[in-house]
């Protein structure tokens, strides 16, 4: 057989096992996928322990130190695919918030942004972070903000991806329908609805195999009672213009123009209290940028913190 060929007919095969392994163990695939996710972005799993929780997080990468924090309903691989272009700039270290992910979960627990703050604390704490940069996508952007402004000497900048925590981002049609009915579609009563949840949540949907659709559906219907109780707290908890009238940390405010979940006003709302801030707004992406976009908003990233490097310098030199 031509070595062309017999290549041709080895890479079908391949596929068409991985496909129908794909389909057939559904957990064990989405296992196996994630973990050749994380090697790809030079990412370990680990495991810290805070008063009350275990928090397994992802780290890797040279640099200064990044602590990414994920939205709500999501877990820490939701940066995994971006994780690939910032390993070779920053030391990232990206935990599961408790209540998500593979991290403790507890019915009886509090977890108003306040006490997720509190978590964040601690699990820099127990890793021996005194200083670090923190990003944060929607939720996580939220509880990045508030502890940047309860303890600013331990944040260096802030990178906020469509975050949540101010009353124009709030002004979606999704959050008011969610506010009225206490639909949302992040609170899955079903697996057959996570559909609607990748076309709420990206405007363009990324690829994801059968098995991980199918493994997130599942345990996102597990969930629904727990995580629907931690939207309500998130929704009861103070919104950052009523706390604090200034938070004076570098900040790079990035935001989806499509964005269904929160509204895309709020990232000129987050400006307006991050004096020290800049904000890019991107077509064509929702509520995700790290999934949507993971090349262009990780290359965003990094110019700015070069900038910001930069700038520094230039104040240390006189």
């Amino acid at each position: 057989m031509n070595p062309t060929l017999a290549l041709l007919v080895a890479f079908f095969a391949v596929v068409v096992a991985w496909l129908i392994f794909d389909r057939t163990f559904p957990r064990q695939a989405a296992s196996a996928g994630l973990k050749l996710e994380r090697w790809r972005s030079c990412l370990n799993s680990k495991t810290a322990t805070i008063p009350g929780a275990t928090m397994p997080y992802l780290e890797g990468g040279c640099g200064e130190p990044l602590v990414l924090v994920h939205g709500f309903g999501g877990d820490k691989d939701n940066f995994t695919r971006i994780a690939r272009f910032l390993t070779p700039h920053c030391h990232l270290i990206i935990p599961d918030l408790p209540g998500f992910g593979d991290a403790t979960r507890d019915l009886q627990a509090n977890y108003q942004i306040a006490d997720q703050t509190k978590s964040l604390c601690e699990f820099l704490n127990v890793l021996g972070l005194k200083r670090v940069h923190l990003g944060g996508n929607s939720m996580g952007g939220f509880i990045v903000c508030q502890f940047a402004a309860e303890q600013p000497e331990r944040v260096a900048s802030l990178w906020l991806l469509d975050a949540a925590g101010t009353e124009p981002a709030y002004q979606s049609d999704l959050l008011k329908h969610y506010l009225t009915t206490g639909e949302l579609p992040m609170l899955l009563r079903s697996a057959g609805d996570f559909k609607k949840l990748m076309q709420t949540t990206t405007h363009k949907p990324p690829f994801l195999p059968y098995s991980l659709r199918h493994t997130l559906a599942r345990r996102s219907v597990t969930d629904f009672d727990l995580h629907s109780e931690i939207m309500r707290h998130i929704t009861a908890s103070p919104l950052l213009e009523t706390q604090f009238e200034v938070i004076d940390t570098p900040a790079l405010i990035v935001w989806g123009n499509e964005d269904q979940v929160l509204h895309p006003a709020g990232a000129a709302a987050l400006q307006l209290l991050l004096p020290q801030s800049e904000r890019r707004m991107m077509p064509g992406i929702g509520h995700l940028p790290m999934l949507e976009a993971p090349r262009r908003t990780a290359r965003d990233y990094i110019h700015y913190r070069n900038g910001l490097t930069a700038e520094n310098n230039q104040k240390r030199n006189g």
